[in-house]
């Protein structure tokens, strides 16, 4: 599906397996007002827009963002860390939540707040860079039930960390 990709800079984390480390400093980039990033979209058309980073919810506006992409005729995914609390996150944004594994050297940053919130519409994903992370993302879901989640659960592999 063709997709309109919002990249925003800034992420205070530091996985192992970044594979976005240009998106790190917050002054990354080409800065644009959030009617300009509106207009843009709306000029491309696309059935699909994806906000990721960095990490999207370190920015102040970006909730702001996703609210105004919401009321647009596409569908609207946010890709996340995990870090952030996604409460502020519209229901009708399609969220893509991080829980960090052991080998991201970021598992102190889950914020298992957000378990609780995720929906049916939403994504839970591990990103593994070992058998090791592998074994403790099966502990996870079998800690945190997730196996009953509403949300669809993903293993992502991490090559070269």
């Amino acid at each position: 599906m063709p997709c309109t990709f919002i990249r925003l800079a800034g992420c205070p984390l530091r996985c192992v397996y970044c594979d976005t480390t240009q998106a790190i400093p917050t002054d990354s980039g080409e800065w644009m007002a959030m009617d300009a990033i509106i207009a843009e979209v709306k000029q491309r058309g696309r059935p699909l827009v994806l906000v990721t980073g960095g990490e999207p919810l370190a920015q102040k506006q970006c909730v702001d963002l996703l609210k105004r992409l919401g009321q647009l005729d596409c569908i609207v995914q946010l890709e996340t860390s995990g870090a952030y609390l996604i409460d502020q996150v519209p229901d009708v944004i399609h969220r893509i939540v991080d829980i960090k594994t052991p080998g991201s050297l970021e598992v102190q940053r889950n914020r298992l707040e957000n378990l609780a919130l995720l929906t049916a519409n939403d994504e839970l994903k591990f990103v593994i860079t070992s058998r090791s992370d592998y074994e403790w993302a099966r502990q996870f879901i079998d800690q945190y039930k997730l196996e009953n989640s509403k949300a669809t659960l993903l293993m992502s592999p991490a090559f070269g960390s």
